[in-house]
C-alpha cells in the first residue's frame, strides 16, 4: 500500500511542478523563487514521509492539535507551516513545533506566540495575514490598513521574526486582483521592513494567477495528495 500511495503522491507532485513550471515560463520567473509548500491537513504522517522522501521540504497543517501531533510522528525533518486560523490560547503550543506561521492577524495572537516561542526557546517566522473581504465576519486576517500594526508588533516581539505577507481569495471573485494587490502591499511593507519578502498566496485552484502575481510560496494540497480524508 505504502508503494502505491509513494506512486501517487509522486504523479500529483510531477503534475503540479509541472504547471507551476508553466507559470513561471509565462510570467518569466524562476522556479527558484517558489517555495512549495504542500498542505497535509487531515492526511497522515505517512504522507508527509512520503513526500519528504520526494524532496518536498515545507509541510503546511491548518488545525491544533492534529499538526502538533502529525509533528511529533513525522520521521524526517521538515519545515511546518501553520496556515489556519489561529486562538490564542492555543498559540504558545503551536510556537514549539511550527517553523512559520501563515495566519497573524492581531497584536493579541502576537504576543502569545510570542511567549510560547520564548518559553520554547525557539524563532518563529510570522507573516502577516491579509482579509480583502471584510464583509464576511467570519474571516481571519488582518485589513489592509492593520498591516502596519501587526508587523511592528511581530517585529519588537522576543522570539518572533516578521516574514511577510499572506492572504486567502475571496471565495467566488476572480483571485488576480487580490494576488495583485497583496504584492503591492507587500512592496510598501518592504519599504520599512526589507526582509520581510515573503508573499504567501495561491493554492490548488488558483496558484497559477499567485505565481503570475509575484508570490514565493504557494500553499498546495488537493492537487498534490489528492482529495482529504474524512476526519470524522
Amino acid at each position: 500500500m505504502s508503494s502505491d500511495r509513494r506512486d501517487e503522491l509522486a504523479a500529483g507532485l510531477a503534475e503540479t511542478e509541472r504547471r507551476i513550471a508553466a507559470a513561471c515560463a509565462a510570467a518569466g520567473r524562476n522556479r527558484s523563487e517558489i517555495t512549495l509548500v504542500a498542505v497535509t491537513k487531515t492526511h497522515p504522517a505517512s504522507d508527509v514521509d512520503l513526500l519528504a522522501e520526494l524532496g518536498v521540504t515545507d509541510m503546511g497543517e491548518n488545525r491544533h492539535p492534529e499538526a502538533g501531533d502529525k509533528a511529533r510522528e513525522v520521521q524526517h525533518a521538515v519545515r511546518w507551516h501553520f496556515l489556519g486560523g489561529l486562538q490564542t490560547n492555543k498559540a504558545g503550543a503551536v510556537a514549539r513545533y511550527a517553523d512559520v506561521v501563515h495566519s497573524v492577524d492581531r497584536v493579541k495572537l502576537v504576543n502569545a506566540l510570542s511567549r510560547g516561542a520564548e518559553s520554547a526557546g525557539r524563532t518563529l517566522t510570522c507573516l502577516v495575514q491579509v482579509d480583502f473581504d471584510a464583509t464576511d465576519p467570519g474571516r481571519a486576517g488582518a485589513v489592509p490598513d492593520d498591516i502596519g500594526t501587526v508587523a511592528d508588533a511581530i517585529v519588537a516581539a522576543p522570539g518572533l521574526v516578521l516574514g511577510g505577507l499572506m492572504t486567502v481569495a475571496p471565495l467566488g471573485e476572480d483571485p488576480a486582483p487580490h494576488f495583485e494587490h497583496l504584492v503591492r502591499l507587500s512592496a510598501r511593507l518592504r519599504e520599512t521592513h526589507p526582509d520581510a519578502a515573503i508573499v504567501s498566496a495561491g493554492m490548488s485552484g488558483d496558484f497559477e494567477a499567485a505565481i503570475t502575481a509575484g508570490a514565493t510560496h504557494l500553499r498546495i494540497g488537493r492537487s498534490i495528495l489528492g482529495e482529504r480524508p474524512s476526519s470524522g
